[in-house]
């Protein structure tokens, strides 16, 4: 069961919203606090979901940078 950062339950097709700056390795995009990510997927690992985000394809994330929208 993969949760966000306040223990609410994340499910495929939820829009979430970053709680932190974070650096995309490989790419010189910085995602900002506050960005919205929609249509997220749940992978095999409860910590992790895949998405795509600012030109970024197949972006995976970790949950306790998320929040649920």
């Amino acid at each position: 069961m993969c949760k966000d950062s306040n223990g609410n339950v994340l499910q495929d097709g939820d829009a979430v919203t970053l709680t932190q700056d974070l650096k995309v390795k490989g790419t010189s995009v910085n995602l900002k606090r506050g960005t919205l990510i929609k249509n997220i997927r749940i992978t095999d690992n409860p910590e992790e979901i895949e998405c795509h985000a600012e030109k970024v394809k197949n972006l995976v994330l970790k949950t306790k940078f998320l929040k649920k929208h």
